[in-house]
């Protein structure tokens, strides 16, 4: 907008409008910010649409996986307890199995018991 003209003496400022072209520089914006508003309109509402959609989608895709992630940590609940039945009850069936074991080591250990002192006192006479 502002030219620098060298003049003998040295540097200068040219005010004259018509010859710096500002009236050509402001016409040609003018002329563009007119034509263009429809254009550039149109395109930044398409582009908004766009991103409103882009953004509900990603919306509702939280919300799904939200939902997803509520379910599987119930069902992870519901597998801890049952894993937690599972526990006891084989702990339960280990002693109970433990009990039958040892009892039936003692039986066989007091028939053992009683043939060798059977045997023992047999011997003696």
């Amino acid at each position: 907008i502002f030219t620098l003209i060298a003049e003998h003496e040295g540097i200068g400022l040219n005010t004259d409008i018509l010859e710096t072209g500002l009236i050509n520089i402001v016409a040609l914006i003018g002329i563009l910010v007119y034509t263009g508003r429809d254009f550039l309109g149109s395109t930044l509402e398409a582009r908004k649409a766009n991103i409103l959609k882009g953004v509900e989608d990603a919306e509702s895709r939280l919300a799904e996986a939200e939902k997803r992630l509520a379910e599987a940590e119930k069902q992870l609940s519901q597998a801890s307890i049952v894993i937690s039945e599972i526990k006891n009850e084989t702990i339960a069936a280990k002693k109970v199995l433990l009990e039958a074991d040892a009892y039936q080591a003692k039986k066989d250990l007091t028939t053992r018991f009683s043939r060798a002192l059977a045997t023992f006192n047999n011997e003696k006479t």
